[in-house]
Order: C-alpha cells, then structure tokens, then sequence
C-alpha cells in the first residue's frame, strides 16, 4: 500500500468541498488513515512549501495556505500517489480535465482548491510535517477484499 498526503486548501475549506473531495476518495476505494482540521502556520508552510522558495508567487502562497484552516488527510491504497494526482488534476485549473477535483471546482492560479503529494519520498517527507506516528491509524476495512486484487 502507498500513502500519499492531502491537503485540501483555503479555498477547498472555504467553499465548503470538504465532504465532496474526501468522498471522491473514499468512493474510489482510497482509505483514510490520517485526518485534521488545522491551520498552517508560516513556519510549517515555508517547510512545506521549502522547494518554492526564491519563486516569484512564493510569498503569496504561503499568504495563501496560511489565511485560514485547512483538512490534512494520509490516504491510503494501491498507488495510492498517482491514482490522486489523476483525480486532483493539472496544477492549473484551466488545464484540468473535467472529472477531476480542480477541473470541476477550481478556476485560476492559487486557488487549485487542493493538494495531494508526487512521489513516494515526498510523501513522506509531507506526512511527517503534518502527522506523528500516533495519528496514523492502519485498519482493516471489510469493503477491501472488494476493492484490491490479492
């Protein structure tokens, strides 16, 4: 199983697509293992955000990712990185496909609505600044001999 880090931005927070982005997941046959409503403060975000620095929209995004609570989630399932990144879609909300979260929901720059991690290292990297080992629960969901192959 691979995990890969969500999160669902400001702009996802504000405009009430919580539930909507997290079902998508879960319908898909994705597993929670990790969730929280928190705010970023600049410390984390600039950990975060650390391989934009020196970019031009650098301040704006940590402005951004900072201005109000976001939902961190750990999910959890079968490439777990790259069947998210096909549903969170283009970085771009004008060059995301109809279907997925931003081509659906999002429209222009910054307010891409979600994030979700693009490789196994930098998931990890991602999960440990935002959950401790603790807040990580690995269950076991009935529904799974369903979903996966053996």
């Amino acid at each position: 199983m691979e995990r890969s880090l969500v999160i669902i931005k400001p702009d996802g927070v504000q405009r009430g697509l919580i539930g909507e982005t997290l079902a998508r997941f879960e319908k898909r046959g994705l597993k929670i293992v990790a969730l929280k409503l928190m705010l970023i403060d600049r410390p984390l975000a600039e950990r975060h955000y650390a391989v934009h620095k020196g970019k031009f929209f650098y301040e704006s995004l940590i402005s951004y990712i900072t201005s109000c609570p976001v939902v961190v989630a750990l999910v959890e399932g079968p490439e777990a990185i790259k069947v998210l990144r096909a549903m969170v879609g283009a970085t771009r909300p004008s060059e995301a496909a109809s279907g997925t979260i931003r081509g659906d929901y999002a429209l222009q720059g910054l307010r891409n609505l979600i994030h979700a991690s693009d490789s196994p290292e930098t998931a990890q990297y991602e999960t440990s600044l935002f959950f401790t080992p603790p807040e990580i629960l690995p269950y076991a969901r009935d529904v799974d001999r369903w979903i996966y192959e053996s």
